[in-house]
């Protein structure tokens, strides 16, 4: 039964599984199960339908199928044995058998809902695309133009949908304008309830500065550097460790770049945010006292199996070394991995009277 002009459908399949990637057949079954929906609906139908398409041509068919039974109690699902043989001698009670049907108007109705289905399809299809885009650029940098600043959140465009930087992501020191300019990194990607992809971006996270090291500086993105560890409170201050199995390169000056031409670029994409370069050491103590700076260290007592270290810097340099509200031990201790505790010349050696003084006591 030709329903519907059966080329221009099976063309339309091709054209989709072509160039948007839907398999044809996939879109067969989506398509037959749409008209068995759509049947019950405008024929309130109690019947068990069955619709075929052929995949060669195009045409669609139409079938009632019913149980074959000794008598007849309800005859849109069943036959009797006598007319089932009409039908064919090979069909016995029990069997199920496929009559076709050619409703007046299913034509129509075919035709709407396969235009539905294609159009569905097509959306679904292009939502898939655009998911699968940019969760490959999931960890990378984008650029973006805000559309709304609204108090949990900003929209932002980012050219085939839209991103979302909630509050949280933001950096506390920012102000935003709405048509604003800005680059982010993608966080995450989602889907949504409705099947809308959600891209959820950040200018807070702390590889957000991995990455723009990398894109700045080029012995980074090609591996000569590694970015061993970063440690940040945004819009304040990072830490950086980086280190370089070659020994001709300097790690630490690669990225500050002469005259700090390249962490400037990088400290004015992100407003003013501080950022402290330091080489990464596999002895603990190097790398601990290196994550103090700026302030300069003594001593440091490590306890390997505590991850414990005890951090001795000058008097006049130990609210440097712990730095304002205590953010630069609470970033090197971030940065390290390692629980840090800061004292003063004069504060360790008193620590040791102290310790000398009950030693002699218990004796």
């Amino acid at each position: 039964m030709k329903l519907i002009d059966s080329k221009e459908l099976l063309l339309a399949m091709e054209e989709l599984e072509k160039e948007r990637k839907i398999d044809k057949q996939f879109l067969i079954e989506s398509l037959e199960m749409a008209l068995i929906t759509a049947y019950k609906r405008d024929y309130d139908s109690a019947e068990n339908i069955k619709i075929s398409i052929d995949d060669k041509t195009g045409e669609i068919h139409l079938y009632s199928v019913k149980t074959v039974v000794d008598e007849v109690k309800n005859d849109k699902t069943e036959i009797g044995k006598e007319e089932a043989k009409n039908i064919s001698k090979k069909l016995s009670v029990g069997d199920s058998v496929d009559i076709e049907i050619f409703p007046r108007e299913f034509g129509r109705i075919a035709a709407q809902t396969a235009k539905q289905v294609i159009i569905q399809k097509i959306r679904e299809a292009e939502r898939t695309i655009v998911f699968d885009e940019f969760n490959e650029r999931k960890g990378e940098i984008v650029s973006a133009i805000i559309q709304k600043v609204q108090p949990n959140a900003l929209i932002l465009d980012l050219g085939k949908l839209e991103g979302i930087m909630p509050l949280k992501e933001q950096i506390p020191s920012e102000t935003y304008k709405q048509n604003q300019k800005i680059k982010a990194y993608v966080l995450d990607v989602e889907k949504g309830m409705k099947g809308n992809t959600q891209v959820i971006v950040s200018r807070s996270h702390p590889d957000f500065v991995r990455k723009l090291l990398e894109l700045e500086i080029p012995e980074i993105y090609e591996g000569l550097i590694e970015i061993k560890s970063v440690a940040r409170d945004a819009g304040s201050r990072s830490k950086i460790a980086v280190y370089s199995t070659n020994e001709n390169i300097d790690p630490v000056g690669s990225c500050v770049g002469q005259k700090g031409v390249r962490i400037q670029n990088i400290i004015n994409e992100l407003n003013g945010e501080k950022i402290d370069v330091i080489e990464w050491n596999e002895d603990p103590a190097v790398y601990i006292a290196a994550a103090i700076l700026p302030a300069n260290v003594m001593a440091v007592d490590i306890k390997e199996d505590e991850k414990f270290a005890q951090v001795i810097v000058p008097d006049d340099e130990l609210s440097l070394a712990i730095g304002k509200s205590g953010q630069n031990v609470r970033l090197a201790a971030k940065l390290t991995g390692w629980k840090i505790d800061i004292k003063s010349e004069s504060q360790f050696r008193k620590m040791l009277e102290a310790e000398s003084k009950e030693e002699e006591d218990e004796k």
